[in-house]
């Protein structure tokens, strides 16, 4: 009867120790895991703003040249496709 009495206890302290170490990993999580990466997905979320902003910019001013000059768009791009085609040979 002693040794399952001693046993228990041991087992007991053991579920005890696994609770706390939960509990422990549970308030890390809590104060420190969660708000980090809230923080990073904050900045991620602006840097792609920014940058989406900035190819809109880009792709809005690239349209406005080739509106205004088409012929020249027609020639680059004739140009363009050209040295891409005698570079994959």
């Amino acid at each position: 009867m002693a040794f399952s009495s001693d046993a228990r206890g041991k087992a007991d302290d053991a579920q005890a120790q696994i609770e706390r170490l939960r509990e422990q990993v549970e308030a890390l999580m809590k104060d420190r895991v969660t708000p980090a990466v809230a923080d990073f997905a904050g900045r991620a979320e602006s840097a792609y703003g920014t940058a989406r902003g900035a190819v809109q910019q880009q792709a809005d001013m690239v349209s406005g040249r080739v509106r205004q000059q088409p012929l020249m768009a027609i020639i680059i791009a004739a140009a363009v496709g050209w040295v891409v085609g005698r570079a994959m040979r």
